[in-house]
């Protein structure tokens, strides 16, 4: 797993240091600070496609700012749709964030990904008329004209995973 890959954290570590397991074909690493699994960037992509809702995160001001939006996933580029507003103002001047997550209540279990990156407003016909063809409904009642796409420089996921004695053993 590369550096960036895990957002940085596995950086300073020894191979020793981090516990390595595989399994259903996806490379998982546990932290052995918190015993959370990180996952790697495939398993991260296959939870976004499960969800359609999520968060964008941009800074407007010296501000952080947080708005849940449906999205949905092209190959591994986030998409949704908006507005003009404060999010879209938010996005076309900076980086953004994008997490979603998952969790389980009777088991305790859960899972989160963080995407960061640029936001870039998709304006060309052809491309807009790609991403209609999407499964993207818009939840909010008004007129969410103006597509939005994240290629994300950074994708890093963390999974709970149920407690026990087996979370010590690859």
């Amino acid at each position: 797993m590369e550096v960036d890959d895990a957002g940085g954290w596995l950086e300073g570590l020894s191979p020793d240091e981090v516990l390595s397991r595989k399994g259903d074909g996806v490379n998982m690493f546990i932290e052995p600070r918190t015993g959370l699994d990180v996952l790697d960037r495939q398993e991260c992509l296959r939870l976004l496609g499960r969800c359609d809702l999520g968060r964008i995160a941009v800074v407007v001001n010296g501000r952080p700012l947080v708005f849940p939006v449906n999205f949905t996933l092209d190959n591994d580029a986030i998409v949704l749709r908006t507005d003009d507003g404060t999010k879209l103002h938010g996005a076309r001047n900076g980086h953004v964030a994008f997490e979603c997550d998952g969790t389980d209540r009777v088991y305790h279990t859960g899972w989160s990904v963080l995407a960061s990156g640029e936001a870039e407003e998709v304006t060309n016909v052809s491309e807009v008329a790609h991403l209609e063809r999407l499964r993207l409904g818009t939840w909010c009642p008004g007129p969410s004209p103006i597509w939005l796409r994240i290629r994300p420089k950074m994708l890093t996921g963390r999974r709970i995973p149920p407690y026990g004695p087996a979370r010590t053993q690859p």
